[in-house]
């Protein structure tokens, strides 16, 4: 089992890690000189946010470069009662849904910089390859 799990980290690329919180990733983007993405998602129950998450936000391609280059948020507002989140957790994703997301878009992504100004939005599923939305991106990193 213990070789299983070295040899999926060894061949998964970079390892990326989505936050939950707006503030502590714009710290982090503040510290580091890197933009934000932020996804919102219902994970169990929107297909296309499903969709989005397995072929582009969790591919290697965009997991390498975002390793580098981003500060990633997901806002997850899941249905189904054994996905539910902590109070903590669903107050702090309403509150980035109020800001950038009040009509309730799902999938909604946005890219930001660590003061939260919206450089790019994509409304629903990017119909583009995982190269084409990285492109994207890499046309607002410095």
């Amino acid at each position: 089992m213990k070789l299983l799990i070295i040899s999926l980290l060894l061949f998964t690329g970079k390892p990326v890690t989505w936050l939950g919180d707006f503030k502590k990733a714009q710290t982090e983007a503040a510290t580091s000189h890197k933009l934000i993405v932020i996804n919102f998602s219902g994970s169990d129950w929107c297909g296309p946010c499903i969709r989005l998450r397995k072929e582009i936000l969790e591919s290697e391609k965009f997991n390498d470069f975002a390793a580098d280059k981003l500060v990633l948020v997901r806002a997850d507002f899941p249905r189904q009662k054994k996905n539910q989140l902590s109070k903590e957790q669903v107050q702090l994703n309403e509150a980035l849904a109020d800001k950038y997301n009040p009509d309730g878009k799902f999938p909604f992504t946005l890219l930001v910089d660590e003061h939260g100004k919206v450089l790019k939005e994509w409304d629903g599923y990017p119909n583009e390859s995982t190269e084409q939305f990285i492109d994207q991106i890499k046309a607002f990193v410095q």
